[in-house]
């Protein structure tokens, strides 16, 4: 019976949680929440499985370590929680610590991974399981894997996929562990620099409407729902764009970029610096103000 300490928050760890359960091989031992936001349906299943609870505000303080090594768990999982795991604990159990990251690592370690991916215009992304040692995502890997990424595609979808493709990459990692078959990948024999995302964060929802259509069409899927949605101005009427789509017109108009060439409904279509791109907005907002020939700025 291999006993599991999990550490987790949100939809991430629910989905990996419910495949866990159903191994006869695996214990939950204990659930550790995110501190200032404890999930409360990680909550219930700490009572369904009849194991403890354990809101901790700094896991590596002396106490918390004692608390934990108190369980004897095999292995430690890490599922979206967000303390900084040292040394300390990472080498309390037999397998360490694991983690799943939504990105194929080595590339687009740290932050908002399927943000950028979308917004760099990657043609796939990636799961990876891998060991947490003390750097940012920079521990041997378990396993991995990639997927398709296509213009249907945008934040929600990737979100989606990722969670259902994390929740079974975690699962499958788990049983080549318990039966000794697990290999460790060191990610510099990848890539020996990799790379990293930047968080993002307020601010950086403006569109720049002198970067071509390509751009801002990526853009506008990488941050949309339930992003913050790229946004834009006309005058000081502030728009949010939902999704967009690249058109081709034939026109000899002498238009420029961010210029409004026509509106339909929720859809307004605007020059950019190779093109034209229809964008659609929110819902239930005012468009009067947005005319044809107006200006979004950049």
């Amino acid at each position: 019976m291999m006993k599991i300490g999990y550490f987790a928050d949100g939809p991430w760890s629910h989905l990996a949680l419910e495949k866990i359960i159903r191994e006869n091989n695996f214990e939950i031992s204990f659930i550790v929440p995110r501190f200032k936001y404890q999930d409360p349906v990680l909550k219930d299943w700490s009572i369904k499985l009849d194991v403890d609870f354990l809101p901790l505000k700094n896991i590596n303080e002396d106490s918390s370590l004692k608390t934990l090594e108190s369980y004897e768990c095999d292995i430690f999982v890490s599922m979206s929680f967000n303390q900084i795991f040292k040394s300390e604990i990472i080498n309390l159990t037999q397998y360490g610590f694991i983690n799943c990251h939504a990105s194929a690592l080595p590339f687009y370690r740290g932050r908002n991974n399927l943000n950028w991916v979308l917004i760099n215009d990657e043609k796939e992304f990636g799961v990876t399981v891998h060991h947490i040692d003390e750097g940012i995502d920079t521990g041997d890997i378990i396993l991995q894997k990639k997927y398709p990424i296509t213009d249907e595609d945008d934040y929600q979808t990737l979100l989606d996929r990722s969670k259902r493709y994390c929740a079974e990459i975690l699962y499958e990692s788990l049983i080549l562990i318990d039966q000794g078959e697990a290999e460790r990948i060191e990610q510099n024999s990848i890539d020996p620099v990799g790379s990293y995302s930047k968080r993002r964060g307020e601010g950086d929802e403006w569109i720049d409407w002198t970067e071509s259509s390509r751009e801002i069409f990526n853009f506008i899927r990488g941050i949309t729902v339930p992003g913050p949605m790229a946004r834009s101005k006309v005058d000081d009427h502030l728009i949010h764009f939902v999704s967009s789509s690249i058109v081709h017109i034939d026109s000899n108009d002498v238009t420029t970029p961010g210029e409004i060439v026509d509106i339909e409904k929720n859809y307004v279509t605007i020059k950019t610096v190779d093109g034209f791109l229809k964008a659609k907005t929110e819902e239930n907002i005012n468009m009067d103000k947005l005319l044809i020939g107006r200006k979004f700025k950049s």
